[in-house]
């Protein structure tokens, strides 16, 4: 096999508590995510040596630093691979939204590479790998929802039943003509703790009641503690929220650290309505799709 076609979907970040800033500057966090049916596309042939990148999008970086070429290189150095590969990436998730494009891009180029050298890599050497380009790469090994913990390296499915609640949902991803920085969004949260965090053990105990509960929805799972610093620089946020809040009684949230946020549709949502109010507010290069939770 020399060329492979593999997708790299977007995430959402459905609960997430940042906990604590840790001692080596990372933060720890307790997050419930799952993939959606909505994102990327990487093409990938086999070379004889040397790795290199394209994108459609001319606003993403293709050099050294992109995190595709990171994952090929930090491939080679893990298994001795001597081949090379070039990646041809069609770019739909937007940047600097908190839907994790980067992370799942380079997993996903981790996973092609897997395959065409015959898969010398296990699961579980895999994840490792993964772990080490970024805090959200190896949710994306798993192909449905996790629960992160640490940094967001140690990864855990759900439980068949509750996978089941979130599993082919409707959702609507939207997110304002402007992106919202990572490392700020953190740096503002370790300014304002201690109040800024959420404990790690009222986390997890929010997390496994609404693992517990059979009856209850993916909506009372909702949380993002990142909103709070997100939102107090850039108002343009809330106001959109509380408009679909106040107008259509639905809940969003933000994903991640933003500045994407999403909302569960019902089954008789407006989604047009949805779409045009969030334009009025936003503006018309507002960026809004509907997919399903994977």
């Amino acid at each position: 096999m020399n060329h492979l076609v593999v997708s790299s979907p977007a995430k959402l970040n459905l609960f997430l508590a940042i906990t604590r800033r840790r001692d080596d500057g990372f933060h720890d966090l307790v997050s419930v995510a799952a993939p959606v049916e909505f994102g990327d596309t990487l093409t990938v042939e086999r070379r004889e040596s040397s790795f290199s990148l394209a994108c459609d999008d001319p606003a993403l970086e293709v050099d050294e630093t992109n995190l595709i070429l990171r994952a090929a290189r930090a491939f080679a150095e893990a298994t001795d691979w001597t081949g090379g590969a070039h990646f041809s990436l069609v770019k739909r998730i937007p940047m600097g939204a908190g839907l994790g494009g980067g992370s799942s891009n380079a997993t996903a180029a981790l996973r092609a590479l897997n395959t065409l050298a015959g898969e010398p890599l296990t699961p579980a050497e895999l994840a490792r790998v993964a772990a080490r380009l970024g805090s959200d790469c190896a949710l994306f090994l798993h192909g449905g929802p996790v629960v992160m913990r640490g940094r967001g390296e140690i990864v855990d499915t759900l439980p068949p039943p509750a996978a089941a609640r979130l599993k082919g949902r409707r959702v609507l991803m939207f997110k304002p003509p402007f992106g919202l920085n990572t490392a700020w969004a953190y740096r503002r949260m370790a300014a304002d703790a201690p109040a800024s965090y959420f404990p790690e053990t009222e986390a997890e105990a929010k997390v496994a009641g609404w693992l517990d509960d059979a009856a209850a929805p993916a909506e009372a799972l909702l949380f993002n503690n990142m909103e709070a610093p997100a939102f107090t620089k850039f108002i343009a946020l809330p106001v959109a929220l509380d408009c679909l809040k106040t107008e259509f009684g639905l809940v969003a949230r933000m994903s991640g650290s933003g500045s994407a946020c999403f909302v569960l549709l019902p089954p008789d949502a407006p989604v047009a309505a949805i779409t045009k109010r969030i334009r009025e507010v936003w503006g018309d290069e507002a960026f809004v799709v509907e997919t399903r939770l994977a």
